[in-house]
């Protein structure tokens, strides 16, 4: 079974331990949309392969549990940040945004039950390290730091776009950098880095791939920092500028993988996400 097939696989019995037949069907319904299909499944990704970078032999039952926690609150925050309040997109992962399809007090709803099922799937299955991961996954919730400041950010007059950045995106980055660690006993702070340099490519490359491509590419609205008016790092340094940062960013995160089992194997992940990620023919016009 594949890292994707697994993942889903986790997702699913998450969702269906909590939510049966007694749960309101349009509901019901609403969480499967904003789950399902899944996108790339990056962070979860993150947790598993520093895991197993820290201990080869370990178990990862509680690398995988973390990991189900990561996306079910990255599902979250995407059905928040979609709602006409904040971005008012129409279209997430190629298809309706949970809004449009279930209607906007669904979807405020969605996103609620979603970040409450993440806490209750680590408090259910989380074998060893409950509270050390709960602690990890809380810091990326709340405030001050967490993705709820991320959204918060975005009702301010001036925004620090360094501390939305950190937020909005680097947070579960982070957080998935630490519970890869903590879910094999390894000590999470030296992985802390590698969370911030990895949050800092993704915000660039999703703020590059926001203005440079359509939205069949991206599969949701396009251009829609210029549309909301939000700082992001095209329109701070020009489309070169933030390329060059993009790519300073990617070795920064693999220079800081920490030396374990898995540090080769690692930074090979960290390279390949890198080229997933990167517009192919925006290499070609800022190179």
């Amino acid at each position: 079974m594949t890292i994707d097939a697994q993942i889903n696989l986790s997702l699913e019995q998450a969702i269906a331990s909590k939510i049966d037949d007694t749960c309101p069907p349009k509901l019901k319904s609403a969480l499967h949309h904003a789950v399902f299909p899944g996108g790339a499944h990056v962070r979860p990704k993150l947790c598993l392969a520093v895991a197993a970078a820290c201990d080869p032999d370990a178990d990862l039952n509680d690398a995988m549990v973390a990991a189900t926690s990561l996306e079910l609150l990255h599902c979250a925050s995407l059905v928040h940040d979609d709602l006409p309040c904040f971005d008012d997109a129409d279209q997430r992962r190629g298809k309706p945004s949970v809004h449009v399809a279930y209607g906007e007090n669904l979807a405020v709803l969605t996103g609620d039950a979603l970040i409450i099922l993440a806490f209750q799937t680590l408090a259910r299955k989380a074998l060893t390290y409950f509270r050390e991961l709960t602690l990890v996954m809380s810091d990326a919730t709340a405030p001050p730091n967490g993705i709820a400041a991320g959204q918060a950010w975005e009702s301010e007059s001036e925004i620090d776009l360094k501390a939305y950045h950190h937020s909005k995106t680097a947070a579960l980055f982070v957080a998935a950098a630490r519970a890869g660690a903590v879910s094999v006993g390894a000590s999470d702070a030296e992985w802390r880095g590698l969370g911030e340099h990895l949050g800092s490519a993704y915000q660039i490359a999703d703020d590059l791939r926001d203005a440079v491509l359509s939205p069949d590419e991206l599969g949701k609205p396009a251009i829609q920092d210029v549309r909301n008016c939000r700082p992001n790092a095209v329109d701070s340094y020009g489309l070169g500028g933030a390329y060059t940062r993009l790519r300073d960013a990617i070795e920064a995160a693999a220079s800081s993988v920490p030396t374990c089992a898995g540090t080769d194997s690692l930074r090979q992940l960290i390279y390949a996400q890198a080229i997933r990620l990167t517009p192919e023919h925006l290499v070609h016009e800022v190179a």
